[in-house]
């Protein structure tokens, strides 16, 4: 059965064909791509394809043209010889615009490892910082939200303090109305500012559920609010204070994420043991270090992973968001200081200590958190753990990816 990635653009309609369904080859294994360009359902002849080849985030190594032949045109591709991921990227010109569409294909990629390199202290780093929380009081606050809740589950506006007095941790709480003892998931943000209104969904199926924002600003505000911010204060906060380690924005979010266990430990309605983290690309990598710094975690199911791989580009790598030390970041990749950062806040250096089960998915097509910098962070996780992946999916959770997390996830919640 073919595999097909259609472009979004309305007028044309891009479709790649790899030459294999799952698109994962052995190193040196032939790959092909078959093109296939149509307008409202015709095949449209003579158009100039441009294809682009290369590893993915790294200088393409083949570049040419084709024309189109009723519409159709093949596209042969010089594989990988180290484990990998390559992408091919089309671009067509039509009535004064440019249509762009890629295909993702892996060699070996249970075998990529990464180039992170851990340092010496990370976790005493990390445990020195841990136990400095433990010293603070949570002094936990709910607000009902009535307008928000159900007829079996309240819905609350809650905070607690972070790792320093006046920082908070903001979040929608969702707790069933029906007396006893719960399962509870976290579900962590993914990158922006925004607001949140927690999952009540699965909270009417008997789970607690919170949702945090990471920036310490409450979570129930005016979108405006959030736009505002994006566009000025927290403007690329992902390189605040990238020169220390001690003072990087991300280590707040680190410890801000693992005192929203401590959150829900306070709940009387928690049973104490089942406890879950979950969310996508920022969310999905503050899942992974929050089960790697506490045990607690008993499940992780997270969808493309971000800050994995960070430093890859100075290794002629694909890396993972937010791309710190790409070509447009010139200035972060030559101070060593910001490289020796990074590594204590890269996912990689966590990923080896989860022991918790998880469920990780993603798709080739994502140039926002490449396949390659997931999989460095995956191939080394020691705990129990299972892939999805949906090869044509960019970065995004597809339904079917959605449909199977959830499954899974309900079904380690025993709550089916």
């Amino acid at each position: 059965m073919a595999v097909f990635l259609a472009s979004k653009a309305a007028e044309i309609s891009i479709k790649i064909h790899a030459n294999k369904e799952s698109r994962v080859y052995n190193i040196g294994e032939e790959v092909s791509f078959a093109v296939v360009v149509e307008k409202d359902g015709n095949l449209i002849d003579g158009l100039k394809v441009e294809y682009l080849l290369g590893r993915e985030g790294i200088n393409h190594y083949q570049k040419g043209e084709r024309k189109l032949v009723n519409g159709k045109t093949l596209i042969v591709a010089k594989p990988l010889t180290i484990p990998g991921f390559l992408k091919c990227e089309l671009n067509i010109e039509y009535e004064g615009k440019i249509y762009r569409e890629i295909a993702v294909v892996g060699f070996s990629p249970d075998k990529i490892l990464s180039t992170s390199v851990e340092p010496k202290d990370f976790m005493a780093f990390w445990k020195k910082e841990l136990n400095g929380l433990e010293k603070i009081p949570l002094n936990p606050k709910l607000e009902l939200l009535k307008d928000r809740s159900t007829a079996s589950v309240n819905v609350y506006h809650v905070n607690f303090q972070n790792e320093a007095m006046g920082s908070k941790i903001y979040g929608i709480l969702c707790l069933p109305k029906k007396e006893g003892k719960y399962p509870a998931v976290v579900r962590f943000p993914g990158a922006g500012i925004r607001p949140h209104w927690g999952n009540i969904e699965l909270a009417e199926k008997g789970v607690i559920t919170l949702a945090i924002g990471i920036h310490g600003i409450p979570v129930n505000m005016d979108s405006v609010v959030y736009s505002d911010l994006y566009k000025g204060a927290l403007r690329k906060y992902p390189e605040f204070k990238l020169e220390s380690k001690d003072d990087y924005y991300f280590k707040r979010v680190y410890l801000g994420s693992k005192r929203a266990l401590d959150f829900i430990y306070t709940l009387a309605q928690f049973d104490g043991h089942t406890l879950a983290v979950t969310g996508v690309s920022q969310g999905g990598a503050l899942s992974i270090v929050t089960a790697a710094l506490d045990p607690r975690v008993k499940f992780v199911l997270a969808y493309c992973p971000a800050l994995a791989e960070l430093t890859g580009f100075i290794h002629n790598r694909a890396a993972g968001w937010p791309h710190l030390f790409n070509h447009a970041n010139q200035h972060l990749a030559a101070s060593k200081d910001y490289i020796k950062t990074a590594a204590y806040y890269d996912v990689v250096n966590f990923a080896k200590y989860v022991r918790a089960s998880g469920y990780y998915s993603w798709g080739f097509n994502d140039e926002i958190t490449p396949a390659t910098s997931i999989y460095s962070m995956y191939n080394i996780i020691q705990g129990p753990k299972k892939i999805f992946i949906d090869p044509e999916v960019s970065h995004t959770v597809s339904a079917l990816q959605a449909k199977n997390g959830n499954t899974w996830l309900e079904e380690m919640l025993k709550i089916r």
